[in-house]
């Protein structure tokens, strides 16, 4: 019983030190990325005993809630564009910038041979309705409306546009049916099977740089900064390239 006393003592004192180290960061994931984060997340635990929080959503809409005071620590946003705002406004640590990923968009539909390897469909108006995001919150929607420009054909497409409040709901819009086609990003259907779909070119419309930053609300949570280093090491990069993305 004294030495089963003793062992249960050290291992004890060997393991509070870790879990005093284990900490939680709360992190803003831009919703076409919810797959590969909800990997990296399991990836970072298993790794460092911190644990990501993720919450996900349309960039715009995050980045309101940040400069309103919404305690997230981290941003991954799925543009440049409101990072470096964060970082000029002072809501983030200067210098923390990244680019984690660079997405790539495309036209996808679940009807085998609707969406051909061109996007022709888009002017032959074999549908009634075509899915895109918030073009105002979400970087994927506003890629979409630019493609539809460069292309010629948006104007005459607008009446058929539905929109979702996020790059997640654009595709759910399509999967149920709702929408016979729509622009999403290409992680969301980089592993489904089946339905036809044309990968955008990327010169089609503004560069896709998915940036993260650290926020002033986790400059000083150890799990925050492990996490904003974790992805930049070469299993993130693996993972995040495996869901359709490039990574610079």
């Amino acid at each position: 019983m004294r030495i089963a006393a003793l062992l249960s003592v050290v291992l004890s004192l060997v393991l509070a030190p870790a879990a005093a180290r284990a900490a939680k960061v709360s992190v803003a994931v831009a919703a076409n990325f919810t797959e590969p984060a909800k990997v990296l997340a399991a990836q970072f635990k298993a790794r460092t005993g911190h644990e990501a929080v993720l919450t996900y959503g349309a960039s715009g809409q995050f980045y309101a809630q940040i400069a309103n005071g919404a305690p997230f620590q981290v941003f991954l946003s799925a543009d440049r564009e409101r990072p470096e705002r964060a970082e000029a406004e002072g809501l983030a640590v200067a210098g923390s910038r990244f680019t984690y990923a660079v997405g790539r968009l495309a036209l996808y539909s679940r009807t085998p041979g609707l969406v051909d390897g061109r996007g022709a469909v888009l002017r032959t108006g074999r549908f009634a309705k075509l899915a895109i995001a918030d073009p105002k919150t979400a970087p994927y929607g506003l890629a979409a409306v630019e493609t539809m420009r460069k292309l010629g054909v948006y104007t005459a497409l607008k009446p058929r546009l539905v929109q979702g409040t996020s790059i997640t709901q654009a595709y759910q819009f399509v999967d149920t049916g709702a929408a016979e086609l729509g622009f999403v990003a290409l992680s969301q259907v980089a592993t489904v099977k089946g339905g036809s779909r044309w990968i955008v070119p990327a010169a089609d419309h503004t560069p896709i740089d998915q940036q993260a930053v650290l926020l002033k609300t986790g400059a000083t949570n150890p799990a925050a900064r492990a996490f904003m280093s974790f992805l930049k090491g070469a299993e993130a990069r693996a993972i995040i390239r495996r869901y359709g993305y490039n990574v610079p």
